[in-house]
């Protein structure tokens, strides 16, 4: 996926102050921002014994190192304003840092959707060119694993929002913290430590898993070993092939080619999921279609699914096409009659893969061939596949993998104080065998969270999971047997019971077809919502209707709600709404008829003579579920028994 291995770039820098003999973390640098009304620590590293002195807005400090280096200060709470120079001065040496604001710092973290940037996003040519706000500053934290608690960040830079910057920001936290500048007034900074894929579990420690060291270490024993396995069949596979080709990369995009040493792969699919795990670098695909001498008269439409990262693509020799680190992006070519001859044409596709998944992915009708004039035809199916220059490391699957990602970006950043958190994350967990797990395991992070910070009820705040057709609801006559996403939904909205949280209902602005919803500017304003009420005490309408109560009235359900300083509502208006099921004592649910009376839903079926229960949105890509309230904010997906 998207330049998994970029940050090891990033190791190669060594930052101005990191060559003195006063070494900040990353995190104070050029361009921070820091915490208003908060006492400020500032820590680092010098000699041992050197005697630091920390100044900053005509505030000061001073420490010893200890005899490991490490010294830390706390200067007294600061107000909203800048810039300001934060200066640390020890035995001859100054570490000056520029341009430091003090504001709000909020961590965003989680999996693709929360490190998902704006530049990939609906509506964000306009968004760019008017992201004129030096005062929102965003931190990206490179992805990076350790298998023990680190002290220092692998990399990572604060850059302020402008055109050329905020592509690269996470929309969610850029949306997040436009709307923050606007509701308060002072400097948003947005720390993005996320990683895509990554599993809850990667971001707790052994006290929030419930681990000891030795259980830890021989789980990681484990894992070392498997991906050694994984790597030698991996190594085994590519074995095959050692010549490269005869002259130059594009000659194994000729029409005609000797592919006899070439190997089988589907397409679409991910390499790694066909034997090549770990595998980064560039790799080739070649197919062949036929064309009648109709079909040659015109335009052909070439469509080759989501390419991860990068591909250049011939047909018949030519070339007609190519996207670079666009790995969540439908690849549709066009290619000229001229390039096109009656009989066999060959396709090869030179893909390119900087890190994670790779190869051609995305669904199967979006690789076709679709001649002028003529019928589409799919192109899924058996490629020849073979590599050029690759290299093998199983370094894309660390981000499962129990501590690995909170030791690395995580623990370093926890003596900064924080405003709050976002968390987008939990499409990993949505399993059979996760999805209840789940509200458990986010409890324990978010309080092991907030210990690690010293703030009890540091703000929480989550994005519920979107709509999305994940392929694991099990359906039988017509009906949801078994959903896990429903059930991870269920766990996030549990876990509401802790102080201090809120969360962002997502079921109506998901993509069926896409597990990376394009609109994260709606995710950015319901999270800033659900901020300004828990993190700043605003008196406003923050969430949609949650599900309170259930009893039963002649063979109807009456359902109430916590409405929240609001009224029930649906999408598009009137008062029936769509998403309900019924069930009897028999626990099988069919569809039911809901209306709205007064501040309740009256569910029926004339097949539940005897209601027993009632569910709601209650699928993975619950579209028809439209329970909102008055201000558009959608109702939670709910069931009123957990069978």
């Amino acid at each position: 996926m998207r330049s998994c291995l970029a940050w090891l770039g990033v190791l190669l820098l060594v930052s101005p102050c990191a060559q003195a003999q006063v070494e900040l973390p990353l995190l104070f640098s050029d361009g921070a921002v820091v915490q208003r009304d908060h006492p400020l620590p500032v820590w680092g590293w010098a000699a041992p014994g050197a005697k630091i002195r920390v100044d900053f807005d005509g505030r000061s400090a001073t420490a010893t190192a200890a005899a490991d280096g490490s010294w830390r200060v706390e200067l007294p709470a600061h107000a909203a304003g800048g810039p300001y120079a934060l200066r640390v001065r020890g035995d001859g040496e100054t570490v000056t840092v520029q341009d430091v604001l003090v504001g709000d710092v909020w961590l965003a973290s989680g999996q693709s959707n929360m490190e998902w940037p704006l530049l990939q996003t609906d509506g964000a040519p306009a968004e760019m060119a008017r992201a004129n706000d030096p005062q929102i500053r965003h931190f990206k934290v490179p992805i990076s694993w350790s298998e023990k608690p680190e002290a220092r960040l692998a990399g990572g830079q604060w850059q302020a929002a402008s055109p050329q910057t905020v592509g690269e920001f996470s929309a969610v936290g850029y949306y997040f913290a436009r709307e923050l500048r606007a509701a308060t007034g002072v400097p948003i900074g947005i720390i993005d430590s996320s990683w895509g894929g990554s599993s809850i579990e990667a971001w707790m420690d052994t006290d929030m898993l419930g681990l000891d060291t030795a259980g830890l270490a021989e789980k990681l024993r484990k894992k070392r070993e498997a991906d050694a396995v994984v790597e030698q069949r991996t190594r085994g596979l590519l074995a095959r092939w050692q010549a490269q080709p005869p002259a130059g990369p594009s000659a194994w995009a000729a029409h005609e080619l000797d592919e006899s040493d070439w190997a089988e792969i589907k397409a679409p699919g991910s390499w790694e999921s066909q034997g090549y795990a770990g595998m980064d670098g560039v790799a080739w695909y070649r197919t062949a279609f036929e064309l009648t001498a109709r079909e040659i008269g015109g335009e052909l439409v070439l469509g080759l699914g989501q390419i991860d990262d990068s591909d250049r693509v011939w047909v018949n020799g030519q070339p007609v096409g190519g996207m670079e680190k666009s790995w969540n992006v439908a690849r549709v070519y066009r290619v000229p009659a001229s390039v096109l001859r009656a009989g066999l044409n060959t396709i090869a596709v030179q893909v390119t893969d900087t890190g994670g998944g790779g190869g051609i992915t995305g669904g199967a009708d979006l690789l076709y061939v679709e001649p002028a004039g003529g019928k589409r035809r799919s192109l899924a199916g058996d490629w020849k596949f073979r590599t050029a220059e690759v290299t093998v490391s199983l370094q894309g699957d660390k981000n499962q993998t129990d501590t690995l990602l909170y030791n690395q970006m995580i623990r370093p950043l926890e003596p900064y104080p924080l405003s709050g958190v976002i968390w987008y994350q939990g499409e990993s967990n949505a399993s059979t065998e996760g999805a209840y797990r789940y509200r458990e395991q986010f409890a324990s992070m978010i309080r092991g969270w907030r210990g690690k910070w010293h703030q009890p009820k540091l703000p929480f705040l989550w994005v519920q999971l979107a709509n999305w057709i994940s392929g694991g609801d099990r359906v039988g006559a017509g009906r949801v047997i078994e959903s896990p996403w429903a059930v991870l939904r269920e766990s996030q909205t549990a876990t509401l019971a802790l102080p201090a949280t809120g969360q962002a209902v997502t079921i109506d602005v998901g993509d069926a077809e896409d597990i990376h919803p394009r609109d994260k500017r709606t995710v950015g304003h319901r999270l800033a919502l659900a901020a300004r009420h828990v993190a700043y005490g605003e008196d406003l309408v923050y969430s949609g209707p949650v599900y309170r109560a259930m009893t039963v009235e002649d063979h109807r359900a009456v359902l109430s709600f916590d409405l929240l300083g609001s009224a029930l509502a649906v999408r598009g208006g009137g008062q029936a709404a769509r998403g309900f099921e019924i069930a009897g004592p028999d626990k099988v649910f069919h569809p039911a008829q809901a209306s709205i009376v007064g501040d309740t839903v009256v569910v029926h079926s004339p097949k539940v003579p005897q209601p027993a229960a009632v569910r709601y949105a209650w699928s993975d890509n619950p579209v028809d579920a439209d329970l909102i309230n008055r201000e558009g904010l959608p109702a939670s997906p709910f069931r009123t028994a957990q069978w």
